[in-house]
């Protein structure tokens, strides 16, 4: 039986001018200009670490922070440890720093400040690491293959996985589908609110469109019977409701294990293998770009990276004269 998302902790006021106080103002300022609602739900998560960080301070009010109590919560996110000892990703200590350095900028622009004290703080660099795993054509077929369409959720799970692999969609961006964001004409999909509140319509295969209509006609139906009422969310749970992020990972990750028991990965590992594979078979970066919904073209050059780096291999193995490998004669 599908989890109940969890409950979303909201940040405590007690006092009208307090960090806290602030905090909350500042989320409701971003809801009233439209930004995305997973955008200000991860922002209230950054904050409240912040201000749970604070307040074991005895900090309490904006006007106290410094710019040397901002370095000392930037060293606290740098030695933080997760529940298995490892450090805290770069991308996530990142996260916790924009968080606070966005707050205060908005403080201090809406004269709530005197002046910034998170102006000359510095976000640790992130590199962006070639995709540690790349899935063949094949190998997303013997995945996908998995799932049992014999049952309900596995004809659902099948569709899932065809719209992931076809349209190179995040995660979020799949669970947050409505049933009218499928266009069968057009043979499109429409993202809305995507990565950073940017809408974009982007191609999907014949083939997941047939699989996408089966789930229509034969699941959804059922499904949408248990839901409250239905939000016209397209891919649901077993309870009806919208399928978490989390959920997702475990069901796509269990069929990719179950395929290849050695192998990592989840629903990310269908937009890595969607961008390389369309790269290697030649088509445009600026295509690929518009598809992964990319602000920065060079976030998708990695892809041309990992395409490059298998054309090598290939080459490596079936060139003749990298074959012999012979040195070149002394003159």
């Amino acid at each position: 039986m599908a989890k109940r998302p969890k409950q979303k902790r909201q940040i405590t006021v007690t006092e009208p001018n307090s960090i806290a106080a602030w905090a909350r103002r500042y989320l409701e300022w971003m809801a009233v200009q439209h930004y995305a609602t997973r955008t200000v739900d991860r922002m209230r998560e950054e904050l409240l670490v912040f201000l749970d960080w604070c307040e074991m301070r005895s900090l309490s009010r904006p006007e106290e922070i410094t710019k040397a109590i901002l370095e000392a919560y930037q060293r606290h996110v740098f030695h933080a440890r997760k529940a298995n000892g490892r450090p805290l990703h770069v991308r996530t200590q990142r996260g916790r720093l924009s968080a606070v350095r966005s707050l205060f900028r908005w403080l201090a622009q809406g004269n709530h400040l005197f002046y910034n004290p998170a102006s000359e703080l510095a976000l640790p660099k992130e590199t962006k690491p070639l995709p540690k795993d790349v899935l063949t054509a094949a190998e997303v077929e013997a995945i996908i293959e998995q799932a049992d369409v014999r049952t309900e959720l596995g004809l659902r799970d099948r569709a899932m996985m065809e719209v992931l692999y076809s349209s190179g969609l995040r995660r979020a961006e799949l669970a947050a589908l409505g049933v009218h964001d499928i266009g069968y004409e057009q043979a499109t999909v429409s993202i809305r609110h995507g990565k950073g509140g940017r809408d974009r319509v982007v191609p999907i295969a014949e083939r997941a469109l047939r699989w996408v209509q089966k789930y229509l006609d034969d699941v959804r139906p059922e499904l949408v019977i248990s839901a409250p009422q239905d939000e016209g969310i397209l891919f649901l749970t077993s309870l009806g409701e919208r399928i978490s992020d989390d959920h997702l990972s475990v069901l796509v990750g269990g069929y990719l294990r179950t395929a290849f028991p050695n192998r990592r990965g989840s629903c990310h590992l269908f937009r890595h293998s969607m961008a390389t594979l369309m790269l290697q078979n030649g088509a445009d970066i600026r295509y690929v770009q518009q598809m992964l919904g990319h602000a920065d073209i060079k976030t998708t050059q990695i892809y041309t990276q990992v395409a490059i780096r298998e054309l090598r291999e290939v080459h490596a193995r079936t060139h003749p004269s990298a074959r012999q490998g012979n040195k070149p004669e002394q003159g």
